[in-house]
């Protein structure tokens, strides 16, 4: 039984594969054959990645959040809170906006590097990121940063 146990851990892709193909897998250097019911294959996570079976079949998923996705996901949080602010303005579809954002640095660069995706969402006709400003309405941000926002309507 050691013997295989070994065996397995340096062969372990090449059994797996065997066993959800055909059912079994043989090692030829004892004539054992294994089965399915012989062996409880368990997927493992890999850092930075999620892995799901079903029968024969394995996904893996890398789910490591790069900053350019995390800049990204900013950009479409931002969209949907304007989006939200505009309806609660009672702007009209169709209206062309002025948004000032304030709050923590990280939103210039979003700005910057996304204002062609976010104008185009939000029909802004110019996005500015301000230190600090007075009035704007306080807005949900992840953990407790204040995120104000200032909507107004392009004459």
């Amino acid at each position: 039984m050691k013997e295989i146990q070994l065996f397995a851990q340096d062969n372990t892709q090449e059994i797996i594969s065997s066993i959800e193909k055909t059912g079994e897998y043989l090692w030829t250097k004892e004539s054992i054959l294994l089965h399915t019911e012989d062996v409880e294959i368990i997927p493992v996570d890999i850092p930075g990645w999620k892995v799901a079976n079903l029968g024969n079949l394995t996904v893996a998923l890398d789910v490591t959040l790069t900053p350019e996705l995390k800049e990204e996901g900013y950009a479409r949080e931002l969209v949907n809170r304007i989006q939200n602010l505009r309806k609660e303005t009672n702007f009209e579809v169709t209206d062309k906006i002025i948004v000032k954002v304030s709050g923590e640095s990280y939103l210039n660069d979003v700005l910057k590097n996304n204002s062609e995706y976010i104008s185009s969402q939000v029909l802004a006709s110019s996005l500015e990121f301000v230190p600090e400003m007075e009035g704007g309405v306080v807005v949900e941000w992840e953990s407790e940063e204040v995120v104000r926002l200032l909507l107004t309507k392009k004459s």
